[in-house]
């Protein structure tokens, strides 16, 4: 180690305000006080022997000597930053954490994760059921699988499953007197459930877009529910509430085990399907690959089944 190497504090304190063109935010992102990053790139000057900012009446800017540090200062602690998070993960137990919505996780992801678990019992799963979508390497997240269409699918997304919709209801919702449920327009005497505030939150599972598609107008049915959650409405209709727009990778396993029925043949094949995305710090890690290879066989396992 070279002796007159700059001290990696002054580096980090330079780095922050050449980013920001600011002591002050530089010192907020830092938690340190604004004189204190003014004495800190000053003390690299003096030791540099030349001046790395320009400073103005409230503004500074970088000189030619400072854009050539501050990129090599930026690439210097990049590489140290990878590497420590690196490090970190080795001396962690192997875990791999699953970012995807409340619906695809209680409906699909956890009913099979034993298999999972059977195979790799040294891997720890976490599973982020929230409908956000976060940014992998910020939140340090190794898997996600998004919703989304082709179009909007990330860079190296691979696809999972596709999806058809389809009203589905509990098996006594057929036979109630009174109220019959053999056509699409028999809908007009049950209650129908909804996911969301309004069905422009959810376009493949809007009632509005499915029964337009089977060219049905103004129909008005017994009443509504709504709920905040995708699995929460499947629910309802296994409790034989009314009766549900079923997404085919979702609902797959309850109209196997017969909770759900499909009262129609009619479907509508939606643009829209899940796509796995994989963390670019996490994908070199065994097992993450692992259970990407398991991820893509059970959704071909399960299309193959349906």
């Amino acid at each position: 180690m070279r002796s007159d190497l700059p001290s990696l504090e002054l580096i980090r304190g330079f780095e922050a305000a050449a980013r920001q063109l600011s002591f002050t935010l530089a010192a907020k992102e830092l938690f340190v006080t604004q004189s204190a990053v003014s004495r800190q790139v000053k003390a690299l000057e003096d030791q540099l022997g030349v001046p790395l900012f320009e400073r103005r009446h409230r503004a500074i800017r970088l000189t030619p000597a400072g854009q050539a540090l501050y990129r090599a200062a930026g690439d210097a602690l990049r590489l140290l930053n990878d590497a420590a998070a690196n490090l970190r993960e080795t001396g962690r137990a192997k875990s791999v954490t699953v970012s995807c919505s409340v619906g695809f996780a209680s409906l699909w992801l956890v009913p099979r994760l034993m298999g999972f678990r059977d195979a790799h019992p040294d891997v720890d799963i976490r599973i982020d059921a929230n409908n956000r979508i976060l940014d992998l390497e910020r939140e340090r997240i190794e898997l996600a699988v998004r919703y989304c269409s082709p179009q909007l699918a990330p860079e190296g997304a691979k696809r999972l499953l596709g999806e058809e919709v389809f009203p589905v209801c509990a098996p006594p919702l057929l036979t109630r007197p009174g109220r019959p449920l053999a056509a699409p327009e028999d809908l007009r005497h049950h209650v129908l459930l909804h996911y969301g505030a309004d069905d422009s939150q959810f376009p493949s599972g809007s009632w509005t877009l499915w029964l337009e598609a089977m060219q049905i107008r103004n129909l008005k049915p017994a009443g509504s529910l709504r709920f905040s959650h995708y699995d929460q409405v499947i629910q309802a209709a296994v409790d034989g509430q009314g009766v549900a727009l079923g997404i085919s990778p979702l609902v797959r396993r309850h109209v196997q085990a017969g909770r759900l029925v499909a009262p129609f043949e009619q479907r509508f094949a939606s643009p829209r399907g899940y796509y796995l995305v994989t963390s670019r710090q996490a994908a070199p890690r065994p097992e993450v690959g692992d259970f990407v290879a398991w991820l893509l066989h059970e959704a071909t396992q399960d299309v193959e089944s349906n």
